[in-house]
This record gives structure tokens, C-alpha cells and sequence, in this order.
């Protein structure tokens, strides 16, 4: 008994320890549950839930005639709540089978049996947001909502879908670069980050719960803020003429076996840019549109920066077009460095007018070089003074820098500088700024800053316009003017570009051929890379258009602007004239016989004032919105043309209507359009007074 007693003594004491932690612990539990239980649940709510950011709508970009040029559709991410309240287990055991078989069916990316694996596992884990499928469109996810088990709601089926925007481009590679598109880093390029502050919108706020493996997941009826979407912004692009550079400057590369190449359309009097092409030759064999040239490549330009080198000479009178200079058989040296005309022989003795029409490096370099051999910084200031030395200022980021060196680069500058910089050597800069000079002689001498946007709208009402700019008033004087007009009108005449010539309006312009020394210019010809390019206006008596075009690294057919640029120009000038009725001033006729001409069904309105304006016969039965058009011997006759009004579920009938009038009607009655072809429309399908479903797309065939 007496041995018992201590182990007894020592049992007691470390069962009232025990008992005395297990009191105080059971003492804390009921503080922290009642007593503090407010708090403790305040603090897990901050720690499992947050405010997160919501992505706002991006704002739509427009072209000139209300294309969609880039939109945001919706993407959806369709995930599942396997504990949701109302998901019992034999709801999802009853459909589980049925609902594997239509999403297999819906995806075809895994079979019936691997969604029902899947969920089963996903279900016996109680995952709260399992992933059932990525990058869902909207059709996908209507059909999704209408399968077993989802059908029955968010509650009772857990069915999560979360919607992203996502960027397209519905032209696809028409203008792309320039449009612009966001990297996965959220940058963007184009107009895309120069107009970012009207297209982005506000971002908004949501209250989500952070789940197993860092997940977010919305909570139901928590407090936000909803996103604001973005204003639209409203190009000067014209979709039409973009197609036809684009088209024009494809072919032309394919023919010469180029690298790449660019094309740029201006309007004379406002700088609004209509077309801007930019294409680089892909491993495949394809073009497609990777780099704005136009914009960012800065380059040496060539014989299209004779003219701009003569205007300087001839404002400080240090020059006239009626000096004779001597092409000393098409080379001659300057220092230790000799320079060819690329004519053998060279031209003989001409006057410095005739030099430019027909681009004599060595006429044009010996006339500078005596002028201001002895004081070049007077040359350079000149060139500065036209803009050469200085950026345009445009939205798009990522412009070319010039490069226009002075006497006062020590380490650059040499005795040859002058002359060369005279033809386009030792000089670089962009395509657009080079535009933009010569739109400056189209336009009276008034030099405007290039365009892309023409104005800004939140919900259908402008909140922003971009007028012209005006960044030089007069770049010289009406004389000097008159006299280079002349002298690009010559080019085209009877200089290097005669092959430009057109019957029915005249072309002003020069042509450039630049040796580029840069490794990455691509192909090369007889181990030297060229650049070709023709940049003019048209017409030359009223110019309406500026355009510049520039091919680099042709392989193939020749090296020069008038044979490798100058048809993508001609045919841009010929399609525009075509189009454009304010550009014809007389309708030709053949001997005395009228042709009445076919035309466009479309807008009755409309083709009543072109019939009227053009003095054509026209023979009207009945009356209605749109019309159809019949050439007889006598007159143009304009007859009805069924309709069907919108809200009807019928698809209209647009053979026969122009793009524009076709495209007009079926999207107002909701439907999508594909094209193929150009001019006028000869067939659709589905057919017309066929009942389209939700969603349908209608293919228009077209044909000149």
C-alpha cells in the first residue's frame, strides 16, 4: 500500500493536468465561437473572398463606310460547382451519362466515356470549380445550356460559365497592322494602343471567392462594379479602295518575287489615309501583314527625294529648271567616289528639268553640289525646314525616326554627303513621311498631317473629332510649286514613268530605286538589295489622291519603281477613277450610237440621281425603296424590287445589287455576310425566301 501510494499521488496529477488543458481548451473554443466568433468570421472572408477586376467591353474600330474593321465578342469558360446547393446525387448520377454523350457530341474532343470518367471524379472530389471546357463561343454555350442536368440552372446543376472578351478582326488581313491587335501581355499595337484611351473602357469590380489551387470563382449576389464598355472609334479607312491596294500590292509582290512591300492612299486635301497595305513574304510562300512599313520602316529613299532636294535649290535661287547640266556619259566622281545614272551613257547634255524626268543621279547631284558645296548646312536647314528631320506626330506608336545628318556630324559627314544625300543616299526615312511631302505639292503647297481617325462616338453620339491638320501652311513658294508640278507631270509624260500613263486623266509622280545595304532587306540581285517605289497624285490638275507605293528586294523582272511600284499605283488610280463619278468630268461617247450602260440594282433614290446626273434615259415602273436595273436600247429601266421588311424571318434577295446595298439589307435583318469575289452580286446562298435560323450566314458570290 505504501508503494502505491506515490503512483497513485503522480496518476491524480497528470489527470488533473489533462483535465485542467482539456478545460481550457474547451473554454477557448466557446470564446472564439460566441464570444469572438464575429471576428474570426470577418477575418476567413477577407482571407477567402476579394474584390477582383472585371474586364470592360473594348470599344469597336470602324471603317470610313461603318465596316467593322475590329470588335470584342464574347468567349466563355464553362466550369462546374460539384457542390452546388441544389446539385443532389442522384440528380447528377441520372444525367451524368446523357450530359458525357451531347458534350462529347457538342466538342468531339474526348469520347462519351472520358467526360463521364472525368465528372465522376471530379464529382467524388467535390470540386467547386471543375473545368469542363475552354474558349466556348455563344452558340456553344446556348447549346450547353439546354443539356440534361445543366438545363435545371446554376443551383441544382452547377453550371458555371464565365465570359471573357475576346479581340477579332472580321477583314482579316486588310489593314491588320494598322488596326492593330492586343498582345497576351495586354500591350497593344496600332490603333489599337493610339486610341487605347477611348477603346479600353473602365475596368469594374466583383467580389470572388478564392478556392483549392488558387482559383477564383465569382460569388453570386456579392457588390461590384460593373464595367464600362468603350467609346468606338471611327477610321478614315475605305474598305472598298483597301481591298483593291491590298489585292494590287499582293500580286505585284508575287510577280517580282519581293520580300515585302507597302502602299499607302491619302486624300489630298485632309490627309485621311483610305488604304494602307503593309505585306512581308512568309516561309510558305504567303503575304500577310506582320510589320507597318509605312509607318515604321525608315529607309533611304532614292530618286523620290530628287524633288525635294530641287525645291530647296530652286526657293534659295540657287537653281533653275532651264540649266543645262552635263550627264558626262552617265558617271562621274566625286572625290574618290563615283556615281551612275542607270542609263549607260548617261543623257548628254539636258536641262536640270529634263534631269528629273528622266531621274539622271549625275545631273541632279552635280547641280546640287555646286550650289552648296561651300555652304551645305544651308542645304540641310532647307530639307529640315520641309520636315525631314522630324516625326509627323501620328498615333500609331512605333514611327520611323529620320536620319538627316548635317556638316555638324563630324564623324559622318563628308565631301560626298552632299551629293548623295541630293538622289536619296545617306538620308532614311518612312514611306508616310515621304506621302506626305509630295501630298504637300498635290495640295497647293499645304502640307497636312497624315489621318487614321476621323472621330470618336459612345453610344452612337461623337464625343471626339479628328479634323485635318495643318503642319505647314505653305512648304514654298507658288513659283517653285508650278514649276515641279510641271516637272511631275513630265515624269509620267514622257520621263521614267511613261508606262504610267493613263487615256482618260493624268498622273503626276516620280519613281525611286534605292540599293539597300541592310542584311535583313531580304532577296538580292547580284549581291546588292533594291527598293523600288513610284509616289504621286492624281488627278494632276485637281489632285483628289495621293498614294505611294514601295516594293523591297523584287528577285524577279526588274529593280525599278516604274516596272516593279508604278502598276500597283496605276491600278489603284484606275479603280478609284472608275468609282469615283465627282472625278469625271465628261462621259465618253463612241460615234453617235448611245449605250445605255448596266448598272447596280440598289437604293432607287440613289440610282435615280446617278442616272440623272449622267444624263442617262430612264424608263421608271412603279415605286418602292429598292430597285432593280435593265439596260434596253433606249433607256435604263428601273423597276421594283421585293423587300421583305425586317422581322419577317425571310432572307431578301440581293442578286444583282451592288455590295454596299446588299450588305445594308442583310444586316438589318440580322444576318451574317461572307464574300467572295468583287463587283456585283450573282448568287447567295442560303436562296432567298428561305427561313434563315439563328446565326445563319449568307454567302455572297460576286462578279464584275
Amino acid at each position: 500500500m505504501n508503494e502505491q501510494g506515490p503512483l497513485r499521488l503522480r496518476i491524480t496529477v497528470v489527470y488533473a493536468v489533462l483535465m485542467l488543458f482539456g478545460a481550457a481548451i474547451a473554454v477557448k473554443l466557446f470564446s472564439i465561437q460566441f464570444m469572438e466568433g464575429d471576428k474570426w468570421r470577418a477575418k476567413a472572408v477577407n482571407v477567402a473572398t476579394a474584390m477582383r477586376s472585371v474586364q470592360s467591353e473594348r470599344g469597336h474600330i470602324f471603317s470610313d463606310d461603318d465596316r467593322l474593321l475590329a470588335t470584342s465578342v464574347p468567349e466563355y469558360e464553362i466550369r462546374m460547382d460539384m457542390r452546388a446547393d441544389g446539385l443532389t446525387a442522384a440528380a447528377f448520377a441520372s444525367n451524368v451519362d446523357s450530359l458525357s454523350w451531347e458534350l462529347s457530341e457538342l466538342f468531339g474532343d474526348r469520347t462519351m466515356q472520358e467526360y463521364r470518367r472525368d465528372l465522376i471524379d471530379a464529382h467524388a472530389r467535390g470540386e467547386r470549380y471543375y473545368l469542363i471546357k475552354r474558349r466556348c463561343d455563344h452558340e456553344q454555350l446556348q447549346a450547353m445550356k439546354r443539356m440534361p442536368l445543366f438545363r435545371l440552372g446554376r443551383n441544382r446543376s452547377g453550371f458555371i460559365a464565365d465570359k471573357h472578351m475576346v479581340r477579332i478582326r472580321p477583314f482579316g488581313r486588310l489593314a491588320s497592322r494598322t488596326v492593330g491587335y492586343l498582345l497576351k501581355d495586354s500591350t497593344a499595337i496600332g490603333l489599337e494602343a493610339g486610341y487605347a484611351e477611348w477603346l479600353q473602357g473602365i475596368t469594374g469590380k466583383r467580389l470572388e471567392r478564392r478556392l483549392t489551387g488558387g482559383v477564383w470563382m465569382p460569388v453570386d449576389g456579392g457588390e461590384g462594379q460593373d464595367p464600362v464598355p468603350g467609346d468606338d472609334v471611327h477610321t478614315t479607312i475605305d474598305m472598298n479602295l483597301q481591298d483593291v491596294a491590298d489585292d494590287a500590292l499582293a500580286a505585284q509582290l508575287r510577280k517580282n518575287g519581293a520580300h515585302h512591300g507597302c502602299v499607302v492612299v491619302m486624300e489630298t486635301q485632309t490627309g485621311y489615309i483610305k488604304a494602307i497595305s503593309n505585306l512581308t513574304l512568309q516561309k510558305d510562300s504567303t503575304y500577310t501583314e506582320d510589320y507597318n512599313y509605312a509607318v515604321g520602316a525608315s529607309t533611304e529613299p532614292g530618286s523620290t527625294f530628287k524633288i525635294a532636294a530641287l525645291m530647296v535649290a530652286l526657293e534659295d535661287g540657287l537653281a533653275s529648271l532651264d540649266q543645262i547640266v552635263d550627264t558626262r556619259g552617265g558617271k562621274h566622281k566625286f572625290y574618290d567616289r563615283w556615281m551612275r545614272d542607270s542609263h549607260d551613257g548617261g543623257y548628254g547634255r539636258i536641262s536640270l528639268r529634263r534631269a528629273l524626268e528622266v531621274s539622271s543621279n549625275t545631273g541632279i547631284s552635280q547641280a546640287i553640289d555646286n550650289a552648296y558645296k561651300s555652304d551645305p548646312k544651308r542645304f540641310v536647314e532647307g530639307l529640315r525646314g520641309l520636315g525631314f528631320g522630324s516625326t509627323l506626330g501620328i498615333r500609331i506608336p512605333g514611327e520611323g525616326m529620320p536620319v538627316l545628318r548635317g556638316p555638324e556630324d563630324k564623324k559622318l559627314w563628308s565631301g560626298t554627303s552632299l551629293p548623295w544625300m541630293s538622289i536619296g543616299y545617306e538620308v532614311s526615312l518612312t514611306p508616310l513621311r515621304i506621302l506626305t511631302f509630295y501630298n504637300a505639292i498635290a495640295n497647293e503647297g499645304r502640307m497636312v498631317q497624315p489621318q487614321f481617325v476621323r472621330s470618336v462616338s459612345r453610344n452612337g453620339k461623337v464625343i471626339e473629332r479628328f479634323p485635318p491638320v495643318t503642319l505647314n501652311e505653305r512648304i514654298c513658294s507658288k513659283a517653285t510649286l508650278d514649276k515641279l508640278r510641271g516637272v511631275l507631270e513630265g515624269v509620267v509624260d514622257s520621263g521614267t514613268a511613261v508606262n504610267l500613263r493613263s487615256a482618260h486623266f493624268r498622273i503626276a509622280g516620280k519613281t525611286g530605286t534605292a540599293q539597300i545595304a541592310s542584311d535583313k532587306a531580304g532577296y538580292k540581285v547580284n549581291g546588292v538589295s533594291y527598293q523600288a517605289s513610284f509616289v504621286g497624285y492624281f488627278p494632276a490638275g485637281a489632285p483628289k489622291y495621293t498614294c505611294i507605293v514601295v516594293v523591297s528586294s523584287p528577285s524577279m523582272r526588274g529593280v525599278y519603281g516604274n516596272v516593279v511600284a508604278g502598276p500597283v499605283f496605276r491600278e489603284i488610280a484606275d479603280k478609284i477613277y472608275s468609282n469615283r463619278l465627282e472625278m469625271q468630268t465628261t462621259v465618253a461617247q463612241v460615234d453617235t450610237v448611245y449605250h445605255t450602260p448596266v448598272s447596280f440594282g440598289g437604293n432607287r433614290a440613289d440610282l435615280l440621281t446617278v442616272m440623272d446626273g449622267l444624263k442617262i434615259p430612264v424608263r421608271i415602273e412603279g415605286d418602292s425603296e429598292w430597285a432593280t436595273t435593265q439596260a434596253t436600247d433606249s433607256a435604263v429601266v428601273v423597276a421594283p424590287r421585293a423587300v421583305p421588311a425586317e422581322g419577317t424571318g425571310m432572307i431578301p434577295n440581293v442578286i444583282g445589287m451592288g455590295l454596299r446595298d446588299a450588305m445594308y439589307i442583310l444586316e438589318n435583318h440580322g444576318l451574317r455576310v461572307r464574300l467572295s469575289g468583287s463587283g456585283m452580286v450573282k448568287k447567295q446562298s442560303p436562296a432567298p425566301g428561305t427561313r434563315p435560323v439563328k446565326g445563319t450566314t449568307v454567302t455572297l458570290e460576286l462578279a464584275t
